[in-house]
């Protein structure tokens, strides 16, 4: 029989892409939210824990997204599927955040067979810069030399595939990158390339960027988080690892292959 596995956060950027690759390798998908047709849905809230039965029920493995800034409640849930499921894939980052890390310690602890995924930067980030792209053919923001190992989310969905259907991976913590450390000046330049117009970066100061930020709405920790981050990827090439390859036996995707795909989002 298929495996059957339990998808969380179904209708994000690495969600939509796992459950569609489990789809095509021919496992049972079951989609906590909205999922592709082939996936079997159930309402479920990972905040409401007994809306959660229906989900685990009678699942081999799940992949786990916990959209939450802190672990609580996380090992509630890990345990109710401990109940079902004998394996876990939890998508974390290479930031590992103290929220991040707390679950992390809760999954090595919940008796699952656990694989922690790390990605660096999605390529899927630079779809900020589309309305400015479509307008002016610019992007204006601090750090034009930040430098990033863009990873695919393809990429990062065919290692969480490989964990959550094979064995092998238990215990494992997967760093994943593209190939190639790119600033984001040069990031700019491929989207360009991959539209067929030139798209030019325009330095722009920090506290421009923060102001900008909270005006639209977003966490002061957030935005400060996000800055010094940046200044911190300007002072050197971004690493890269080889482990999208070594779990797949396929090469990592360009960021210049990411945009081509993407270019419809970045044109007039």
């Amino acid at each position: 029989m298929p495996q059957r596995i339990l998808v969380t956060g179904a209708t994000g950027t690495v969600g939509r892409q796992v459950a569609a690759q489990l789809i095509e390798a021919g496992a049972q998908v079951r989609a906590l939210t909205r999922g592709p047709a082939a996936a079997e849905r159930v309402r479920g809230d990972l905040s409401v824990l007994d809306s959660l039965h229906p989900a685990v029920a009678d699942v081999e493995a799940v992949f786990l997204v916990w959209p939450f800034a802190s672990a609580d409640g996380l090992e509630a849930v890990l345990a109710m599927a401990a109940e079902h499921a004998r394996r876990v894939v939890y998508l974390s980052s290479a930031a590992v955040r103290e929220h991040e890390r707390q679950a992390e310690r809760l999954i090595e602890r919940s008796g699952l067979e656990w694989t922690i995924l790390r990605p660096h930067a999605f390529a899927a980030n630079t779809l900020r810069w589309a309305e400015q792209i479509r307008a002016e053919g610019v992007v204006r923001a601090p750090y034009g030399q930040a430098a990033m190992s863009l990873v695919h989310e393809r990429d990062i969905a065919a290692v969480a595939v490989r964990a959550l259907t094979g064995d092998g991976h238990d215990g494992a913590v997967y760093e994943l990158t593209g190939p190639h450390s790119l600033t984001q000046a040069e990031q700019a330049r491929l989207i360009g390339e991959a539209i067929g117009r030139p798209v030019r970066w325009e330095e722009t100061s920090p506290q421009d960027a923060r102001r900008e930020m909270l005006a639209r709405g977003w966490p002061p920790e957030a935005v400060d988080g996000i800055l010094r981050a940046q200044a911190d990827m300007a002072n050197g090439p971004a690493p890269v690892t080889a482990t999208v390859e070594k779990v797949t036996a396929f090469p990592a995707r360009t960021f210049r292959s990411w945009a081509a795909e993407h270019a419809l989002a970045f044109r007039d």
